[in-house]
């Protein structure tokens, strides 16, 4: 077997293609057996750990398995994508009478936009391929507000855009990035496809915690992906004062980390958006999204930086979309100096709000305590995860299971989220039935008669 494994490039993304090569071409088959990490580490003169990042880089994308103590093997059905935590967060979600896992606003609570694109179109213009991907405009609007001092600004199509880009910029196969545990699924995703490591940090109801923080540092990551508002799923915004914090941990550190700020929700939460970047713009990618409150089909999101990267990520797009088209960013333009728009969107951030309280206080009143916090979900502890859903669904309601959330499959507090932009009435028989299925299952005893 290993004479027939030729590496030339003996590094993590070297070895991992060409072994990938040797299976999509047929000569390594379904249950073939890999080498050893130490034997092929010995005879590349490579570090095991170096091979070990090349067949994690495989096992995820479907093409080999591992088999504990046997050894990794070539899987069956080929090139097979592995599945993704997202998965079953999507399947069945149009079979519930009330859905409350797809974290998305309230579509009664998104500003009219008919008004303003007639006011655009009498006002059109013809554009051309060379015009600044930016216009010049929203650039200038959204540095007035803008809560770093970074060197650069563009503008892309929705927030996991602007951190899959940002991620793409900075990270190299095998890069150790630190993540809030738990975080957006789509996140651990993206960063498993582009085989990064992920280094997991607890937080608390102000942020990542700072000595968490340190130890992730301390495995020399290169980036770290944060939301400083609203962090989905917890709904816990970062203090100024963990900011603060934050940042002397970075100086403090020895590596060099660039930090990915997603704020998902932006104008629709009122903590502020605090940012690293006031401290440390040169180590901050910062970005804010529209599309929670202006409107989902904008796709819209500002992403701040250094200029060096900034330009890395402008030149990439010329060989994708180019720009997000100017059109939407003059209509995004138009809604953030309107002041209706401006109005629906504080009426918008004071109803959610509204709908979380009143949903955290049924379930006190029920037994069931979650955490403070802002935006469209609401992160709520159950004794076991599996019964609470099967109970939810049982009452015709869904709501998105936490595993999904953590980077590790087990050792995680049990959780689901609700997302609550939904519950404009109701909240009332969601609260009951949310307690009800978040609470110790009782177990059941059958006594069976025997007739005489």
């Amino acid at each position: 077997m290993s004479d027939r494994i030729q590496i030339d490039d003996p590094t993590p993304a070297g070895i991992a293609g060409a072994i990938a090569r040797l299976i999509t071409s047929g000569e390594l088959r379904a249950g073939d057996r890999l080498p050893t990490v130490r034997e092929l580490s010995s005879r590349l003169g490579v570090s095991p750990a170096t091979v070990s990042h090349g067949w994690r880089a495989l096992a995820q994308a479907g093409l080999v398995v591992s088999r504990g103590r046997s050894g990794t093997f070539v899987a069956e059905g080929g090139a097979r994508p592995a599945a993704s935590r997202t998965d079953g967060m999507t399947r069945g979600a149009t079979t519930a009478r009330l859905d409350l896992s797809l974290g998305t606003p309230d579509p009664v609570l998104l500003p009219e936009i008919g008004s303003i694109l007639s006011r655009l179109a009498l006002g059109a213009e013809t554009t051309d391929y060379h015009q600044a991907p930016v216009v010049p405009e929203l650039g200038r609007l959204l540095q007035a507000d803008w809560p770093t001092g970074s060197g650069a600004l563009t503008v892309v199509d929705g927030a996991m855009d602007a951190v899959a880009r940002s991620l793409h910029a900075v990270v190299r196969f095998g890069d150790r990035v630190i993540v809030e545990d738990p975080t957006f699924p789509y996140i651990l995703d993206y960063l498993d496809s582009i085989g990064a490591q992920t280094v997991p940090v607890r937080m608390d109801g102000e942020g990542v915690l700072p000595a968490e923080f340190a130890r992730a540092l301390a495995t020399g990551a290169t980036a770290a992906v944060l939301q400083p508002r609203a962090q989905n799923p917890t709904g816990a915004s970062m203090s100024a004062e963990r900011a603060a914090e934050l940042v002397e941990v970075l100086r403090r550190s020895e590596h060099r980390c660039m930090v990915i700020e997603d704020d998902h929700s932006g104008p629709v939460v009122p903590a502020e958006d605090i940012s690293l970047g006031r401290w440390v713009p040169d180590r901050v990618l910062h970005v804010r999204s529209y599309s929670k409150s202006h409107g989902p089909d904008l796709r819209i999101a500002a992403l701040s930086g250094p200029e060096e990267i900034i330009d890395r990520i402008v030149a990439t797009r010329m060989l994708g979309p180019g720009w997000t088209p100017r059109i939407l960013q003059r209509l995004l333009h138009e809604m953030l100096r309107d002041e209706t728009v401006t109005r629906t969107v504080e009426f918008a951030r004071d109803q959610y709000q509204a709908r979380r309280r009143a949903l955290a206080d049924g379930l006190r009143e029920r037994g069931v305590r979650i955490a403070d916090g802002q935006g469209l979900n609401a992160w709520v502890p159950v004794a076991d995860e599996r019964t609470a859903l099967v109970h939810l669904a049982a009452n015709g309601i869904r709501v998105a299971p936490g595993g999904p959330f953590f980077v590790a499959d087990r050792g995680h507090p049990e959780a689901v989220r609700v997302t609550i932009a939904p519950l404009s009435e109701g909240v009332e028989e969601v609260a009951s039935v949310l307690a009800l299925a978040a609470r110790p299952r009782q177990s059941e005893y059958f006594s069976l008669g025997r007739e005489g």
